[in-house]
């Protein structure tokens, strides 16, 4: 008598007999110790290679961005270890090295090229408005920070004239001090376009709410107080558009400027 087909089995449950599971080896204590070993050299070769070999260690150091600057001031005030092992410079202590030393630099970014330099980027302040002092030019960037003196002025920088209203400067200095005027004049030279930025000879400060700037060919621009710059700006910029021979521009209410010829 012929036995279940294999439809009838699969309908019983029963089936044939599947081979035993083979269970994964675990690999032998000898295996585990000579892994253990070369994972431990490997470790011990790289950090030999990274701190005790000659191969890996600063040899030169680069510097890109200057324009007052020059690349050897740079690398003097760095003082990055020449010789030392390039995993070990503290990139950190020199970009605040280089900050304190050069008040000069905005932002530096400094990178291991490896396998033997060190980039320094640089990225220089740029003067917004310039203070005469004793006979030289403290220049003052749009963060308001005063970065450096100089013997002549910088072209195409307006100077910074501080004149409070005589006839109401006590008034005035009592609520905004010279200190917090430099500071308007200083948002007020940074929100400047670029065209008139190049043509202004001076900002004239009389109060919180009365700066002026002069501009060559004795035009003038009443700007008010430093509220609302970047709508003063285009506000200028289409008036002196509209009014090519004007010489005299009011942007001190941007919703309603004005401009003349005398």
């Amino acid at each position: 008598m012929a036995g279940p087909t294999t439809a009838e089995r699969q309908k019983l449950g029963s089936g044939p007999p599947r081979p035993p599971r083979s269970r994964p080896r675990m690999p032998r204590p000898r295996t585990l110790i000579l892994a253990l070993i070369a994972l431990v050299l490997l470790g011990a070769g790289g950090v030999w290679l990274l701190y005790g070999s000659e191969y890996l260690r600063v040899e030169r150091v680069t510097t890109s961005g200057t324009r007052i600057l020059t690349p050897d001031e740079v690398r003097e005030a760095a003082a990055a270890p020449v010789g030392a092992p390039l995993i070990s410079v503290d990139i950190d202590a020199l970009e605040d090295r280089l900050r304190k030393k050069l008040p000069r630099i905005d932002s530096v970014d400094v990178v291991r090229s490896w396998p033997h330099g060190i980039g320094l980027k640089v990225t220089e302040r740029k003067p917004v408005l310039l203070i005469e002092k004793g006979g030289k030019f403290v220049e003052v960037d749009a963060k308001g920070v005063r970065f450096a003196t100089v013997g002549h002025a910088p072209k195409g920088v307006p100077l910074l004239e501080l004149r409070p209203d005589q006839e109401n400067a006590a008034a005035s200095l009592r609520r905004f001090d010279s200190h917090r005027l430099r500071r308007e004049s200083v948002q007020v030279a940074g929100a400047l376009p670029a065209a008139v930025a190049r043509d202004t000879r001076a900002v004239k400060v009389r109060s919180y709410d009365s700066i002026s700037l002069e501009l060559s060919g004795g035009r003038t621009v009443a700007w008010g107080s430093s509220e609302k710059g970047r709508t003063k700006a285009s506000t200028l910029t289409a008036l002196m558009k509209a009014a090519p021979k004007a010489r005299h521009f009011d942007v001190s209410v941007p919703t309603a400027p004005a401009s003349s010829a005398s």
